[in-house]
């Protein structure tokens, strides 16, 4: 596990690094008209899903282990269940509305 983690530690330096090596001289003309904003906003909408994607596993998962133990609250475990995956998915949601008022 470490060697990997030194490995992708290394791949990423590089990758960081390449764009630095490859810049343009100092009187060249830069690049004009770089949309910023629409690249990150992927970056961020990314982060988002997958952070969502994660929480509800884990909440999934941690409802189904309740229902095993306790067959009888089933009820409540079930609206706590589905009000925990609404909060979560608004995050997801949010992001979205947020990045397309941005881009858009």
């Amino acid at each position: 596990m470490r060697k990997f983690a030194v490995i992708t530690l290394a791949v990423l330096a590089i990758a960081l690094l390449t764009p630095a090596a490859f810049a343009a001289a100092g009187d060249a003309p830069a690049m004009v008209g770089t949309n910023w904003v629409a690249i990150t906003s992927g970056f961020a909408m990314a982060i988002a899903s997958a952070g969502c994607g994660l929480a509800q596993g884990k909440a999934t998962a941690a409802a189904c282990e309740g229902l095993a133990r306790n067959p009888g609250a089933a009820a409540p475990i079930r609206f706590a269940l589905i009000l925990a995956l609404v909060l979560i998915e608004s995050m997801a949601l949010y992001t979205f509305a947020i990045i397309f008022i941005k881009v858009a």
